[in-house]
């Protein structure tokens, strides 16, 4: 595992134990780090976050994070022992909920093909 991987996954940790742990945040409900990708400078991380819910949660998590982000680096910094605290930028990974969409479009089609065959 190289230093950018292990640097990636101690920040994905990290991150999630601040956000559940240290932010009173509503916004900030059921949301799960699912990712974290330094740049090769460790400069900047890409932080993938997921959310159950309509559309309108994603949008409010995401507010709740870049709002908090400058809080979260800051406290990043004070728990990980890099030279530079990488600046976070946050995404929403939308994956999870495309592979059940996915997998209920199968089942659908399973079904549909039971029923007239």
């Amino acid at each position: 595992m190289s230093r950018i991987d292990k640097v990636s996954q101690a920040i994905k940790k990290e991150i999630g134990s601040i956000i559940h742990d240290e932010l009173n945040d509503p916004r900030l409900g059921f949301i799960t780090i699912m990712r974290a990708d330094v740049t090769k400078d460790l400069r900047m991380v890409k932080v993938y976050f997921s959310v159950l819910g309509q559309q309108k949660q994603k949008d409010k998590a995401g507010e709740g994070l870049e709002s908090a982000a400058g809080f979260i680096r800051k406290r990043l910094g004070e728990h990980l022992k890099l030279r530079f605290v990488p600046e976070i930028i946050f995404k929403l990974d939308e994956s999870v909920e495309y592979s059940i969409d996915i997998s209920e479009k199968i089942e659908r089609l399973k079904n549909e093909s039971k029923k007239s065959g």
